[in-house]
């Protein structure tokens, strides 16, 4: 397997470049991340049409990685039940070394093939479910040895790597290789590597959200009112779209406790 992600930056010397140059060379990197993405969209969209369709047998997603990759499956995950109302149990990140490797890494844990199949096994994982591996290298024995285990026992699988014929693709049903290039460091795939997985991890769980009805029009329906912020999105939603003002929205919103049910109620 030829690995990208381990290939020679473009640039060198970096110690002696302006800080002006070092941060246009970066984003020139950066900015090529969206286009590369495009090329895959086809293979995205089929993706999360399988993704609902577990949704609607009562299935739920599962992201698992390990360092960079892990960490961005949790973010994602955790951004789920206060953006679209769902149940914290819907989007289930897991990270290789369990809470503890969100802030630090811990050594060697992604090198137990066996420990990402026992992870997935204590959240009861079934047929129901969908599993997307995240490893940008394609290579972390953590991601592959759970795929595995999942292809073994008929449940879905996605992935998103950033190499080529990586071993996690091979286990992967639906496999997203986002080829990004060399890294403005070499070998540093939080640069690239990371923005093109959350980028696409973004593209996953909107789209799914949308698909499941958790948006109106354009709107968030279904978030929690978490903070005052977000009590002040949500009367303004009902507002404009009740054609009220604002104190009286914001009086029904915290009597119903969601955008939906407020708007639901007073219509009916």
């Amino acid at each position: 397997m030829q690995s990208t992600t381990e290939s020679n930056s473009n640039y060198d010397n970096l110690e002696r470049m302006s800080t002006q140059d070092l941060l246009f060379n970066i984003n020139k990197e950066d900015k090529k991340v969206p286009f590369i993405i495009e090329n895959s969209i086809h293979k995205i969209s089929k993706l999360v049409d399988v993704i609902v369709s577990k949704f609607k047998k009562g299935g739920r997603l599962f992201y698992i990685g390990a360092g960079t990759s892990g960490r961005l499956g949790i973010v994602d995950s955790s951004e789920c039940p206060p953006t679209f109302g769902v149940n914290k149990n819907l989007v289930i990140g897991i990270i290789a070394g369990g809470d503890a490797a969100i802030r630090e890494a811990v050594e060697f844990a992604e090198d137990n093939q066996s420990l990402g199949w026992e992870d997935l096994k204590s959240h009861n994982i079934n047929k129901n479910d969908f599993v997307l591996g995240l490893a940008a290298s394609g290579t972390t024995p953590y991601v592959v040895g759970a795929l595995k285990k999942c292809k073994e026992n008929m449940i879905s699988t996605g992935c998103i790597v950033c190499n080529i014929n990586t071993p996690l693709s091979s286990y992967a049903d639906h496999p997203l290789e986002i080829i990004v290039g060399s890294e403005f460091i070499t070998g540093s795939t939080r640069m690239k590597s990371g923005t093109a997985q959350k980028l696409t991890l973004n593209m996953i769980s909107t789209a799914v959200m949308i698909k499941i009805g958790k948006i109106k029009g354009n709107k968030m329906y279904d978030m929690c009112l978490s903070n005052n912020k977000l009590i002040h999105r949500g009367s303004t939603i009902i507002s404009e779209e009740l054609d009220i003002d604002y104190d009286e929205a914001k009086k029904i919103l915290l009597k119903f406790g969601s955008v939906r049910k407020a708007i639901n109620s007073y219509e009916n």
